[in-house]
């Protein structure tokens, strides 16, 4: 995460340190859609404490009589935190909602739906971020800036593990090497899963890294692959002159790569940048077949628009913004706190 750069680097941070306590770090879920009221999954809308997403499906999973391969979720919710989001279990009956709380495990309602929670059904996640001893002013000259000139979205280091460890595995299982860490994952489908990913994620952080440092951070390029951020729908831009005041408007984004063996193409100078990208690390785009399902690829938006609210604390201040499903808080607070500020690793969505 430190290798990353800052798209507010010439201004002072405001120091200050996160998730002094759990309640320092609120998010809340806002789901893609609600439950309809009827069906036969049942949906949980839970806040948690100190405890991952895993833990809290495994101990509902339990209380219901359900396999937990059976439950759903729509993301992964930090453990040292308060966070709230829905959850679904396959039972006929409603249960007595007391029944189902446990240590740092509360539920807050239930309805039904005819579908499981499939993961990614979140449209964003909001977030209510004390920072202890931070300097107000500072913070907010960052964050006017940032709104300005928009967010890279780069991936936290929460997405690849201790001293980068999952993404080295990821690479092994796409290379077919033997190594015992890459023999393990493969046995176990969710590491599996997890570890290509953060494979994928630390070179999309790469190419990100290089058009900022190449100063193509809010423009377009010949052949890239744009993302439209109200809709999601991908091209590619055959004029920059036509799409560059589109991106800086926020209308669109460069899609950089979560490379796959099914990845949009991108063409002309784009593609030769990916390229390049892949060259240097020793891999191809067949070499992602390994991956099957896991490693089919797809395009992430580069610049996101964000506009973070700021309260005084007693002590510090609050931070509050919403983020689109699969972006990092701590990515935000980077901008606003700097390298000097206790920037904490969880497991964020």
């Amino acid at each position: 995460m430190t290798d990353t750069p800052l798209v507010t680097a010439e201004l002072p941070g405001s120091g200050g340190a996160l998730r002094r306590a759990p309640e320092d770090f609120r998010v809340d879920e806002v789901p893609a859609y609600l439950p309809s009221g009827a069906g036969p999954h049942l949906y949980v809308r839970v806040e948690k404490r100190g405890r991952t997403t895993r833990d809290a499906l495994r101990a509902l999973a339990r209380a219901l009589g359900v396999p937990e391969r059976d439950a759903g979720y729509a993301g992964l919710k930090d453990k040292d935190a308060v966070t709230t989001q829905w959850l679904s279990f396959p039972v006929a009956r409603d249960p007595d909602p007391r029944a189902l709380e446990s240590d740092g495990l509360r539920v807050l309602e239930m309805s039904r739906h005819a579908n499981k929670l499939r993961a990614g059904h979140v449209r964003a996640n909001r977030f209510q971020l004390a920072v202890r001893g931070g300097d107000l002013a500072r913070a907010q000259g960052a964050a006017a800036a940032l709104a300005a000139r928009g967010l890279a979205n780069f991936f936290g280091p929460q997405r690849f593990g201790t001293e980068g460890r999952n993404a080295a595995v990821g690479r092994a299982l796409l290379l077919g090497d033997g190594s015992p860490e890459a023999r393990r994952a493969a046995r176990d489908r969710f590491m599996r899963r997890l570890s290509i990913s953060a494979y994928q994620a630390l070179l999309f952080n790469r190419w990100l890294a290089e058009r900022m440092a190449d100063g193509l951070f809010a423009t377009a390029i010949a052949g890239d692959v744009l993302k439209k951020l109200d809709t999601g729908g991908l091209f590619n831009c055959a004029d920059p002159a036509v799409d560059g005041p589109r991106v800086e408007r926020f209308e669109i984004s460069p899609a950089g790569p979560m490379f796959g063996h099914k990845l949009r193409a991108a063409e002309g100078e784009a593609l030769g940048r990916e390229e390049r990208l892949l060259a240097a690390e020793g891999i191809t785009l067949q070499d992602f077949a390994r991956g099957g399902g896991e490693a089919e690829g797809t395009r992430r938006a580069a610049r996101l628009r964000v506009d973070v609210s700021l309260a005084p604390l007693d002590d510090g201040y609050l931070a509050t913004f919403e983020l689109p499903k699969g972006s990092y808080a701590t990515v935000v607070m980077r901008e606003l706190m700097k390298a000097e500020a206790e920037l904490p690793e969880a497991d964020e969505d």
